[in-house]
């Protein structure tokens, strides 16, 4: 961590302990299982497709970025699991259309959600003393209000397949870091909704995954000009991220730190 100000990385373990269900992600009545990632065009949503991807998950991934969504998409397929197939939907997952066109793209066989699009928020990172709020606003709308739609929109396949979802959070939504008030506070939202919604759900699993502290750009974003060089790489916690989807543990809050994969993950479907 760095001494100034220091970037948000893991949070509280899980208060469940884990268990060893079978290796596939759930009761799925679908032939081919398939996940949406949101957030897939670099990072650790790129990575997290990837890993999928390999154990032989077919996708649905989006992200802003056109182009850089169907490179990424490409670099998938090149690495993915004989016949698994990539379909990238660009667009912004605030857009009630394009939460539509994810969900009839994935039509019947979605069985994961892995909501990872996400926004740091104002930049550089303002004390919540003069925090603009419109870019307030607008960290809530990406960081919450459409990762709850998108659970929502999802939810009766994901009931039917026996599924889960998968918030991605930080511990920036536990721990009070200076000039992460807007991040913090939606990834704090973000993770009671999860938390009330597990409680709520006993078809669906519904996992808060926190993967630590990564080389990504929005962690650049946060330290613009310094060297993050020292941080691992997304790919890093993909193990962790595919045991927790392939021994379908309970649902609750986890530490990519503290899952070490296993190779469970790689029987995953």
């Amino acid at each position: 961590m760095r001494d100034e100000p220091p970037l948000p990385s893991v949070g509280l373990m899980n208060t469940h302990e884990p268990t060893h269900e079978a290796a596939r992600p759930g009761r799925q009545t679908a032939a081919d299982p398939l996940a949406v990632v949101t957030g897939a065009s670099r990072g650790l949503g790129r990575a997290l497709a990837g890993g999928l991807a390999r154990a032989g998950w077919n996708l649905v991934i989006d992200a802003r970025d056109r182009d850089a969504l169907r490179d990424a998409a490409q670099a998938i397929r090149d690495q993915a699991a004989p016949g698994v197939t990539v379909t990238d939907v660009p667009g912004n997952i605030t857009d009630p259309a394009h939460r539509g066109d994810l969900s009839e793209a994935a039509g019947n066989q979605a069985a994961l959600l892995v909501s990872n699009a996400g926004t740091l928020g104002a930049t550089p990172l303002p004390a919540m003393a003069d925090y603009p709020l419109g870019e307030f606003r607008d960290a809530f709308e990406v960081n919450v209000v459409a990762p709850v739609a998108l659970a929502q929109l999802f939810l009766p396949r994901l009931r039917e397949n026996g599924g889960a979802i998968v918030t991605i959070t930080s511990d920036a939504a536990t721990e009070p870091y200076g000039g992460w008030g807007g991040y913090g506070a939606a990834k704090a939202a973000l993770e009671q909704a999860s938390a009330v919604l597990a409680a709520e759900e006993t078809a669906v699993r519904v996992w808060r995954f926190d993967p630590g502290d990564l080389r990504t750009d929005m962690h650049q974003a946060a330290f613009p000009g310094e060297d993050i060089s020292d941080r691992p790489l997304p790919e890093t916690v993909v193990p962790a991220f595919l045991r927790l989807v392939a021994e379908r543990l309970p649902s609750g809050r986890y530490r990519a730190a503290e899952l070490p994969g296993t190779a469970a993950a790689a029987a995953i479907r």
